[in-house]
This record gives C-alpha cells, sequence and structure tokens, in this order.
C-alpha cells in the first residue's frame, strides 16, 4: 500500500494545519492560537480546560484514575518593542530565542492595542554600511530596528504600539516541492497539529481508552518549559509523551558527529537521554516495528531541552518519552517539515496510545 493510501491527513485537517501556523502564538501570548487549537479539538474529547498562562488541554476518558498525556508547545519565538526613538524607529528585545542574523529586512506585525500594524525591519543598503574599514556591520538585537512608517514617536503611539507590544514574522504556511512544507513557527505548533489529529483519529475510529488522555498544548516553552512545568504539576500524569521538533542534520553547515544523523522525510526521531524513561521508550520503539514507521534515533546530553524534561522530573516522577519530527532551519521564518514525518508521527503516537494500559510495567526493577 502507498504512502498516499495511508495517510491519516483529511483535507480539513490540512486546512486547520495551514490557519494555525499562520496565526501568531508569541510566547506570553498564546490565547489566539490557543482558541483555534481548542475550537478544532473539541468535537473529538469529552471536556476541555485551561489554565491560568493559557495551557490548553483537551480529555478523553476524564473520569479514569490512570493518567496518559500527549504533548506538544503552542508558542513561537517573537520580539518586544523596548524602545522608540523620536523618529519613530522601534528598537526590540528578544521573546525567547529568536534569531536577530535573519531579521533584517523582514516584514512583520506589531500587536498592539489597536490591531496588528505592519512594520519593516530596516537595515542600511550596501552602499553605505561599509565602515571607513571596510568591515560591514552585523546584525545585532542592539543595531536592528523596526520601521512601521510612522516619522515621530507619537505617530507610533498613535497606531496603538507601545512598550512591551509583542512583534511577530509576517510570513506564514506555504508548500515546497517532494512532500515538503515550509512556513514560520513549526516549532511547535505541528506538535499542537499532530496531538489534535491523535484525538481526532481515535474518535473517527471509536477507539475505547482504558485510561484518561490528556491531550495538552502548553505555553511558554520558549523560555524555559514554564508551561509544561505548571500542568504537569496539575494532571499529575502516570505517563506521558512528549512531541517536539529535532535538527535535519543534512543541511549544509551541520556536524553530524555531534548532532546525529537525521533527516526530513525519513521518520519520527525519538531520543536517549536521560529523562527519557527507558521502557517507556522501548514501548515506543516496538510500536514502530509493528506498524512498520521508521525510526531515526538520536540522543540527547544532559537534557532534552524541551517539555520532556518538566513532565518527566514532576511530582514523584512521570515516565515520559520524547518523539521530535525533523526540521530544517529552526527558528527561522522559513522551517521546513516534511509530510511524511507528519504522517508517520501521528500515527506512532497514535498506535503507542491505542497499545498503552494501566497495567504496563515501568519500573526498572521489574
Amino acid at each position: 500500500m502507498s504512502q498516499e493510501e495511508k495517510s491519516v491527513l483529511t483535507e480539513q485537517s490540512l486546512d486547520f494545519l495551514k490557519n494555525y501556523i499562520n496565526n501568531p502564538s508569541p510566547v506570553g501570548f498564546e490565547s489566539n492560537g490557543q482558541k483555534l487549537w481548542l475550537e478544532y479539538i473539541k468535537p473529538y474529547v469529552d471536556t476541555t480546560f485551561t489554565d491560568p498562562y493559557g495551557t490548553a488541554v483537551g480529555v478523553i476518558n476524564p473520569d479514569a484514575s490512570f493518567k496518559v498525556v500527549i504533548e506538544a508547545h503552542a508558542d513561537e519565538i517573537s520580539w518586544f518593542v523596548n524602545y522608540i526613538t523620536n523618529d519613530g524607529f522601534i528598537y526590540l528585545k528578544r521573546n525567547g530565542g529568536v534569531d536577530h542574523q535573519i531579521a533584517p529586512a523582514q516584514r512583520v506585525f506589531i500587536h498592539g492595542k489597536n490591531g496588528p500594524v505592519k512594520a519593516v525591519f530596516g537595515w542600511p543598503a550596501i552602499h553605505t554600511r561599509l565602515g571607513v574599514d571596510a568591515k560591514e556591520q552585523q546584525p545585532k538585537t542592539e543595531n536592528l530596528w523596526l520601521d512601521c512608517g510612522a516619522r515621530t514617536k507619537q505617530e507610533v503611539e498613535d497606531l496603538g504600539i507601545r512598550i512591551g507590544s509583542v512583534v511577530t514574522y509576517e510570513v506564514g504556511f506555504d508548500e515546497l516541492a517532494y512532500g515538503h512544507y515550509v512556513g514560520r513557527a513549526f516549532d511547535n505548533r505541528i506538535g499542537g497539529f499532530m496531538i489534535a489529529e491523535v484525538a481526532r483519529l481515535l474518535k473517527e475510529k471509536k477507539d475505547q481508552l482504558p485510561f484518561a488522555l490528556y491531550v495538552v498544548n502548553a505555553v511558554q516553552e520558549e523560555i524555559g518549559l514554564r508551561g509544561a512545568e505548571m500542568i504537569a504539576r496539575r494532571i499529575k500524569p502516570d505517563v506521558a509523551i512528549i512531541t517536539d521538533v529535532t535538527h535535519d542534520t543534512n543541511t549544509p553547515m551541520i556536524n553530524k558527529k555531534i548532532e546525529g544523523d537525521v533527516i526530513c522525510g525519513g521518520g519520527p526521531s525519538p531520543a536517549f537521554g536521560p529523562a527519557v524513561h527507558n521502557k517507556l521508550l522501548a514501548f515506543v520503539q516496538d510500536v514502530a516495528e509493528k506498524n512498520n514507521i521508521p525510526l531515526q534515533m538520536r540522543t540527547v546530553s544532559r537534557s532534552t531541552g524541551t517539555d520532556t524534561d518538566s513532565f518527566a522530573y514532576a511530582n514523584d516522577g512521570c515516565p515520559s518519552v520524547l518523539i521530535s519530527i525533523p526540521l530544517r532551519y529552526m527558528h527561522t521564518t522559513v522551517e521546513v517539515i516534511h509530510k511524511k514525518d507528519i504522517e508517520q508521527t501521528i500515527s506512532l503516537m497514535y498506535e503507542a496510545v491505542k497499545a498503552l494500559t494501566p497495567s504496563i510495567s515501568l519500573s526498572y526493577f521489574d
């Protein structure tokens, strides 16, 4: 059977993905994206709730005592308005690990109190930016500015822009050749999309689970896994399956000896690491083998750098596993993923959830 015949994606789900990726969801201001996500997932779960900082959760079989989480994070890197000059130029601070080197000449939205305002990252023409020593200036946070068309500080403020207004890049979802998608914030709204699709498949296939499944779209991962930390304490899960992105290491300028060997289109990429529970990872690997889902295994060091760390070490410890999807050009406006990896990661999480039971033995001493 071909991959097209086995596709788990529908036209409706792809429409949601495009809308979800195009919608801004910056760190600390995730609510608009979360509203879209909740609206999409509600038909597929029994109940939903949110926490004070905006993490959104859908629950299937909520009365069961054994609790399983599948989780992604909803936030994207962005900027804050930090200073407005008398000439109407706007200087910024980072909101998460945004890459200053890609900023020059990018188009953005400044999310002011009157709605989004279009602006651009200004940058001097090449003719003018060579110094007397013929050495070009390099973009840095302190020398990047926004130009929204205003020519005074008052004109900026009249547009509803204030100190603390958040800034996101304008570019959105598109398609490249050979099954690749491109957009900003696939890190990690692709994860939010995939866990929602798991809920959809469970509902449409009328699967009955012997446990409560919490479908968690957490906030504030990009600045320290904060949303996962809060919601893990609230739910107190018995098992957590986390999905995020990882680097496609087959592009130029990446050292496979350091980053491992992972490529878009090669399948989901689970990780070995201290926060990853070895027996739960072996369970996931077994599920993948039984369902002919290829895996690209990799390793992490002291931490995964994902919400896995918050769930694994929450409460009295929660057996957790990380299933990542390969991504090119992380934290840029042109993040690239492959449709096949999306489908196979959804399938792997779906099959893993179906195979789980409350009687699963996850003790290292059994």
